[in-house]
C-alpha cells in the first residue's frame, strides 16, 4: 500500500470538490440548515393542542375547569360549541384536535359529592399527539379534582361525608386504538412518491448530460418539450404504480384501508406528482453530474419531510417556522392523504388543500419547463 499515492488522490479529490461552487453549497450550507431544523424547529413536545369546548353545564365550576385546561399551557382555546353536532365538523376539517365536553349536571354532581364526568374527544389521526394529549387531560382533571377536594375539606374543617371526584372519559375518533401505523402509512406513501419521482427524474436527465447523449438527442427532430415529457411521464406512471402497491400493502399487511375515495386519492396524487416531477426537472437544470443531482435532491427532501408534519406536528414549531411550512407542498398533500385515508374526507372538505396543490404543481412545473427548454435551446 502506497500512502503517497493515496495522499495525492485525496488532494485531487479535495481540490476538485472545492472548485465546484454549487456542490460546495450543498456540502456545507445544507448541513448547517439541517442543524437549525433539528435544533430549533423540530420538536416532539406537544404544547399546543387546538381545543374546542362544549360546555353543556355553563356553571362557575365548569368555567373553572376550562380555565384550568387553558392555563396548563398544553391546550389552545379555539372555539366554544353550542351543539354536539358541531363536534364532528371541527374534528373532520382538522380545525381542532380535541373537544372538551362538560355535560349538564357537572357542578351539581360536585356539590353533592358525586363523581362528575368529563369527556375529551380526540382526533386520533396523529396517534402520538393524541396519546400525549390524553395524558395531559388526565393530569389536568386530576389536579382540578384534588383542588376541589382540598377546598371542601378546609371549608368543612375535615368533617365531610363524601369527597367529590371527576371521571374523565376519553374518546378517540378516526384511530380509536391509537395505532401509529394508521398515522405513518399515509406519510410513508407521500415520502415514497416524493423521493422516487423527484430524484429519478433528475437523475434520468442528468445522466443523459453526463454520458453525452443529451446533445445527440437535441440535434434530432425531437423538441425540448417532447424530450421533457418523454423523460417525466414514465416516472409519473411509476409513481402511480407505487401508489397502488402501497395501498395494497397497507390494506392487506397493515390492515389500513382507505376510508374515502381511492379515485380521488389518485387524482390528487397526480397534482402532487406535478410538483415532484417539476422539482426533478429543476434539479436537472442546476446539476452537472448524477452525484450532484442526488445531493441536491436531498437538499429539497429533508426540509419537506421535517417541515410538512410528516414526523412532527406543525403546531409545535415556532411561529416563524410555521409560516415557512406554508411554502411546503408536502404539507398540503399530507393533509389530503390522511384526510382521505383515515377520515374519509371528500372534496367538500379538502378543496382548499387541492387548490394550493394545483397552484404549486402548475407553477413549479412551468418554471422548471422554462428553464429546461432554455438550457436545451
Amino acid at each position: 500500500m502506497n500512502w503517497r499515492r493515496i495522499g495525492k488522490l485525496m488532494k485531487k479529490e479535495l481540490l476538485q470538490t472545492l472548485r465546484d461552487r454549487r456542490l460546495l453549497g450543498v456540502l456545507f450550507l445544507a448541513p448547517v440548515f439541517q442543524l437549525f431544523l433539528f435544533g430549533y424547529a423540530v420538536s416532539t413536545d406537544v404544547n399546543h393542542v387546538a381545543t374546542a369546548v362544549y360546555d353543556a353545564d355553563r356553571t362557575a365550576a365548569s368555567r373553572q375547569l376550562v380555565e384550568r385546561f387553558m392555563r396548563s399551557g398544553y391546550f389552545d382555546y379555539r372555539a366554544a360549541l353550542d351543539h354536539p353536532a358541531q363536534i364532528d365538523h371541527l374534528l373532520n376539517t382538522g380545525k381542532v384536535q380535541m373537544v372538551l365536553h362538560i355535560p349538564r349536571g357537572f357542578a351539581n354532581d360536585l356539590q353533592r359529592g358525586r363523581t362528575a364526568q368529563v369527556q375529551s374527544i380526540m382526533d386520533g389521526t396523529d396517534s402520538t399527539t393524541a396519546g400525549i394529549a390524553a395524558g395531559y387531560v388526565e393530569g389536568v382533571v386530576r389536579a382540578y379534582a384534588a383542588g376541589i377536594s382540598v377546598e371542601r375539606l378546609v371549608r368543612a374543617r375535615g368533617v365531610v361525608s363524601s369527597v367529590p371526584g371527576i371521571d374523565a372519559r376519553l374518546r378517540v375518533w378516526y384511530n380509536p386504538e391509537l395505532k401509529s401505523v394508521q398515522f405513518m402509512v399515509p406519510g410513508v406513501l407521500c415520502m415514497i412518491l416524493l423521493i422516487i419521482t423527484m430524484m429519478m427524474t433528475a437523475l434520468a436527465i442528468v445522466k443523459e448530460k453526463e454520458i453525452g447523449t443529451l446533445e445527440q438527442l437535441i440535434v434530432t427532430p425531437i423538441t425540448a418539450t417532447e424530450l421533457m415529457l418523454g423523460k417525466t411521464l414514465p416516472f409519473l406512471l411509476i409513481g402511480l404504480v407505487d401508489l397502488a402497491a402501497v395501498l395494497l400493502v397497507a390494506a392487506h399487511v397493515f390492515h389500513v384501508a382507505v376510508a374515502g375515495s381511492v379515485l380521488l386519492l389518485f387524482a390528487i396524487s397526480i397534482l402532487f406528482l406535478m410538483t415532484t416531477l417539476g422539482l426533478g426537472i429543476f434539479i436537472s437544470t442546476i446539476s452537472k453530474t448524477q452525484h450532484e443531482a442526488t445531493l441536491t435532491s436531498f437538499f429539497f427532501f429533508l426540509p419537506f419531510i421535517l417541515l410538512s408534519g410528516f414526523m412532527f406536528p406543525v403546531e409545535n414549531m415556532p411561529r416563524v417556522v410555521q409560516w415557512i411550512t406554508y411554502a411546503i407542498p408536502l404539507r398540503y398533500f399530507l393533509e389530503v392523504i390522511r384526510g382521505i385515508f383515515l377520515k374519509g374526507n371528500d372534496l367538500s372538505v379538502l378543496w382548499p388543500h387541492v387548490l394550493v396543490l394545483a397552484a404549486f404543481g402548475i407553477t413549479i412545473i412551468s418554471v422548471s419547463a422554462w428553464r429546461f427548454q432554455k438550457r436545451v435551446g
